[in-house]
Order: structure tokens, then sequence, then C-alpha cells
């Protein structure tokens, strides 16, 4: 019974204090799938910031196009909130004037927003710095493989795949497009295909960089199945230091994901609070390079 009327009195005083202040004390997510190890990452840094500052959290996660144009169609009933936190997701300039429309602040986090308080990494200078890795171990063939992004959805693959172009350019090496791969169904069956290509080209690659880690550990699957090994005939190279990447000895680009989601946290509230300069701000993490064992020189020049 205490704890019950504890929760009523709580809930009062919000109302009472929502009706003061004109906020809500909740902040909305909107993401793609949840079941992305960043995604999932930046969510458990976000909850407990919110927690800490006495606000809610609301999280919608959209899938795909219809679940997309269902969360902009009930849009207008869904001002709910005293800021939404925009994470990997690209809007189109339509659904950013719906926003807007709202008068409900938006942050943009993992991805950069040119007039928008946003919180995200250099993805395509770590990206150089990764290729500049293979580079400098004697990889002259660096394939690089990528999710296929057909629903509007902002992932961060044309900046990192910038970041490689750019190394291979520094080292005076060609842009052979049949190194460049989309994969769109990696998490199925595609990435098996996808490694038969590649291996089978006159000139295959000795080393594949992938978009994330989640699609490295299902390369690696493929070229285990394959008996390709790694990295005696393949280096392979992720993105992201997922938490599975040190017990697979992936060598990968570290991005604070956890972090990520509590700076978020914490711009957003200077953003409700009208702190100066807090909606135009942009804060830029750091990333990593973590080599480990899943490369190597290539064959030949070990």
């Amino acid at each position: 019974m205490e704890a019950a009327a504890r929760e009523l009195s709580f809930a009062i005083t919000r109302s009472a204090s929502s009706l003061v202040t004109g906020r809500t004390g909740r902040v909305a997510v909107l993401m793609p799938d949840l079941a992305s190890w960043f995604l999932s990452s930046a969510l458990s840094g976000m909850a407990p910031a919110l927690r800490e500052a006495g606000l809610e959290l609301l999280v919608y996660s959209v899938t795909d196009v219809h679940e997309r144009a269902d969360f902009f169609d009930r849009l207008p009933a869904r001002r709910n909130a005293d800021a939404l936190l925009v994470v990997s997701f690209s809007l189109s300039p339509a659904e950013r004037a719906r926003l807007d429309n709202l008068g409900m602040p938006l942050v943009f986090v993992s991805q950069h927003a040119p007039g928008r308080p946003s919180v995200y990494v250099d993805d395509e200078d770590a990206a150089l710095r990764g290729t500049r890795h293979l580079i400098n171990l004697g990889h002259r063939r660096i394939a690089f493989l990528q999710t296929s992004d057909t629903t509007g959805f902002a992932w961060s693959s044309k900046n990192r795949l910038t970041g490689h172009l750019r190394a291979l350019t520094e080292a005076g090496l060609e842009h052979d497009t049949s190194l460049v791969m989309s994969v769109p169904d990696w998490k199925g069956g595609g990435m098996a295909p996808a490694v038969g290509r590649l291996l089978s080209l006159s000139d295959p690659p000795t080393a594949l960089f992938t978009e994330t880690d989640d699609m490295a550990f299902r390369l690696l699957a493929a070229l285990r199945d394959a008996n390709v090994p790694v990295p005696g005939r393949v280096s392979v190279m992720g993105f992201d230091d997922h938490v599975m990447a040190d017990v697979m000895g992936l060598t990968t680009l570290a991005q604070p994901a956890v972090e990520i989601g509590r700076t978020a946290v914490r711009l957003t509230r200077a953003v409700i609070d009208n702190t100066d300069g807090a909606h135009e701000r942009h804060i830029v993490l750091p990333t990593e390079l973590v080599p480990r064992g899943s490369t190597g020189p290539p064959p030949g020049k070990g």
C-alpha cells in the first residue's frame, strides 16, 4: 500500500508540475532496429542518465518503411515528450518539418546534423585510419563490405566508405568498384555468396573491411565454413568494438557507444533548459583502432 501511495503521489506531483512548467518529464528516442549492438549500447547509456535526471524514457523503434510511415502518421498525437533523440535515422525534409511543427527540440545521435545539436564520432576519419592500418600491413587489395540502406535509415556506411577510399587515394591505390560490395542479406544467407564472389575475382582481396562488427562476425563464420584461414589468407577488420570483438579476436575501430548515449542525454537536458549554444552544439567523441588477431600481413609477406 505504501509503495502504491508513493507511486500515486509521484504521478500526481509530476502531473501538477507538468501543468506549471509545460514539461512532461519525458524524453523520446527514435531509432531503427534495437537488435543492433551499437543502438542497444547507446540506449543502455541513455536510460540510466535519464533516470538519474528524473526523466522518463520513451523508445520508438522503427524497423521498416511501414512502421516509419505509421510513426509519422500518428505524430500529432505524440507531443508527449520534452525532446526527441533521433538515433541513426535519416529524416526526410518533410519528416523534419513535421517534427519542427510540433515544437519539440531534436537532438541527433550518431550523425552530424548541420545547425542542430548532435553527438557522433568521425566515421570518415576512423575508417581512414583503419584502412591505413591494413595498407601498412602490406595489403593492396582491400574490400569494403556494407549494408544496403533501402529504407532511408541513417547508418554511417557512406562516411566510412569515404574514409576507406581516401586512404586508398593517399596510398596511390586503385578504387576498384568490384571491391565495394553491398550485402543486404548479411544477417541471413547473404554473406557466404558475397565472400564467394570476392574470393573468386581474378585478383581477389587480401583484406576485408566491414561496416560493423556484427557484419564482421557473419563474415568470419562464412570464411570458416569455406575453409579460408584468417588472417592467413585474408585479414578481417570491423567497426564498433562490439562486446564480443575481443573474444573473437577481431581487429576493429572502437567507438564509445555507451558514452555516446550518456553524452546525448546531457546535451538533451541542456537543450530542454535552453542553455546558451546548446541548440547548435556538435559533440564529436573519439574512436580508437584496436588491432587483434584477425589482421596480419597478406600471404607471402609475413
